[in-house]
């Protein structure tokens, strides 16, 4: 799902100074250790030339995630849905949606990763469902039915109940009006998606025996889509002006939220040696360690949102602000609790796009120069498909060109309001979720080798140089650039538990830090701009070894456009 700027996990505490470099006392674990790779299933692999990527043709592509070395596979939803917000308003949980297939193939799926020793961790929505599922539809059909209380309602005789705001309604308003009984009900997205009610116990029990379902089948893991809003203040009070500008502390993290989340991990998580990520912990590094420290017994890594924000609007970002935010947000989680690491997912721009060079003279070696950092940061790797590649933003010039709700809608209430739709495209081709959800490009045929029919969404024009089979027979190519960074990562422990520390903060191109585990140290210095820059380590180099390299060679204190090189200290 798409998110307000700074809602996922918001750091609010500042920290300038370089990491204290020490040994981090940590709980091993599997999903420490754990590379992630995301799949926006509709558009991987279509097998049935339907334009929309299906189980199958995941399963078709199993040896090729093998042969990445990643150990889980993160699937966005494949429930079904009418699919207003491609398959995050879900009306049933226990079925697979048929354009993607049925569960003898997901039952096929599953058992194919793990043969390959992939685990599978599935998308599951429960702050909302989609107006389509049954218990809505009885929940609409009178005030006196049993499902009523599964969402919120507000009678109309009350008058409009007070503002609500709603990331994708046209109008920004989460009150809905609902002839059919006089009441208003409640949606902090789209007005297809009705938010449950978690206050209710038998909502709970219901999500926990959904969840249970999918556990026994034997999937690895959960991603809670936008469960921070889940629990509510139900007398739904006057919020103060502005409050549409920090959704999170008005909206996240209420008190409840930590009673559902410990009476799941007590139903359901605890019973299984299961990975669950929460997307949204709050306004701070309380509220984050509050979700996943060990002792609180509610879930296992904080997926904040903090650094994919940087420059968002502005369409730059500043190397020492990423930094920073980095770094803090390292220290803050340096003896408890566990992060996700990320640059991209189905809900923002391509990675290179974003924090790299996409430009024909850069995308190769800046690509290759973020894939080393994410695999040389603590924390678990969460990479999304088609990065390996350098795939980039997309770019559409017309509305009509996009599929996403949320594009869609804002164009809408900019045009109402009298917006520069121009401007409005432009900033779009920057930032719109499309742009990260195009099909994946397998080969240099039609369509990239993604379908035989007409896709979904339309494939980059960039597919014949950016695909998969041409760089698989290239050894300098980004995809096999990647499966050295993961085989270097699951080699070294240094890299997965190693203590962080900075060496250059202020620079304004050189992000460089140490890991270092027991003995074992490592130095990575990583040029974020498109000039030849000389910087001296303050740690010395000369007898290091070069583990990772995107140059055929380098010179100490001498670094290229966008290089990134890894050295290991001899001991």
């Amino acid at each position: 799902m798409k998110r307000w700027p700074g809602i996922w996990l918001v750091a609010l505490i500042a920290c300038t100074t370089p990491t204290p470099e020490r040994d981090t006392p940590t709980t091993e674990k599997w999903w420490k250790e754990a590379i992630v790779y995301q799949i926006y299933p509709r558009s991987f692999k279509d097998s049935d030339g339907d334009g929309v990527g299906d189980l199958k043709g995941i399963i078709s592509r199993l040896d090729y995630l093998k042969s990445l070395g990643v150990d889980v596979v993160w699937i966005n939803p494949i429930y079904q849905s009418p699919n207003f917000d491609n398959g995050y308003d879900i009306s049933d949980y226990r079925t697979i949606q048929p354009e993607f297939g049925t569960m003898d193939d997901f039952d096929q799926l599953l058992r194919g990763l793990h043969q390959r020793g992939i685990k599978l961790v599935m998308d599951l929505v429960v702050n909302h469902s989609s107006h389509e599922h049954a218990w809505f539809r009885q929940s609409r059909a009178s005030r006196t039915n049993p499902y009523r209380k599964y969402y919120h309602w507000w009678p109309a005789e009350k008058g409009k109940p007070n503002p609500r705001f709603s990331f994708f309604d046209v109008a920004g308003d989460a009150w809905q009006y609902d002839s059919a009984s006089d009441a208003y009900y409640l949606h902090y997205f789209a007005d297809q998606q009705p938010d449950l009610n978690w206050e209710n116990p038998q909502v709970r029990k219901e999500i926990h025996d959904i969840m249970r379902f999918w556990a026994d089948k034997g999937i690895d893991g959960f991603r809670l889509d936008a469960f921070q809003y889940a629990a509510k203040d139900t007398a739904f009070p006057v919020l103060p002006a502005g409050y549409e500008k920090n959704i999170a502390q008005h909206y996240g993290m209420k008190p409840a939220l930590h009673v559902y989340l410990q009476e799941m991990n007590n139903e359901i998580f605890s019973a299984y040696d299961v990975m669950t990520v929460a997307e949204g912990a709050g306004s701070s590094f309380a509220d984050a360690h509050a979700l996943v420290d060990e002792d609180r017994k509610e879930l296992n890594i904080a997926y904040h949102f903090d650094a994919i924000d940087i420059g968002k609007d502005k369409g730059r970002y500043d190397l020492v602000e990423f930094k920073r935010v980095f770094s803090r947000w390292d220290s803050a989680f340096a003896r408890d609790g566990w992060l996700a690491v990320y640059l991209a997912n189905h809900d923002n721009a391509r990675m290179v796009s974003r924090f790299g060079n996409d430009s024909d003279a850069f995308r190769t070696v800046s690509s290759k120069m973020l894939t080393a950092f994410l695999m040389t940061m603590r924390g678990t790797p969460f990479y999304y498909f088609g990065d390996e590649l350098g795939m980039t933003n997309i770019r559409f010039d017309h509305i009509e060109d996009y599929r996403d709700i949320e594009t869609r809608n804002k164009y809408l209430k900019a045009k109402q309001e009298g917006a520069d739709l121009d401007q409005f495209m432009e900033t779009q081709k920057r930032i719109a979720r499309d742009n990260g959800r195009t099909p994946f490009p397998w080969d240099s045929t039609a369509q990239g080798g993604f379908t035989t029919g007409t896709p979904w969404l339309a494939v980059n024009r960039n597919y014949r140089q950016i695909n998969a089979a041409a760089q698989e027979s290239d050894p300098q190519s980004e995809l096999n650039f990647f499966r050295a960074a993961v085989t270097l990562r699951k080699q070294n422990r240094a890299l997965v538990y190693g203590s962080y520390a900075q060496l250059a903060p202020k620079h304004p191109s050189i992000y460089a830090y140490t890991r270092t585990y027991q003995n074992d140290r490592w130095v990575v210095v990583l040029n974020f701009s498109d000039q030849l820059v000389r910087w001296q380590s303050p740690v010395d180099l000369a007898h290091a070894r070069v583990q990772l390299n995107n140059y055929d060679q380098h010179e100490i204190g001498s670094y290229r456009p966008y290089q990134a090189v890894v050295y290991q200290l001899r001991p």
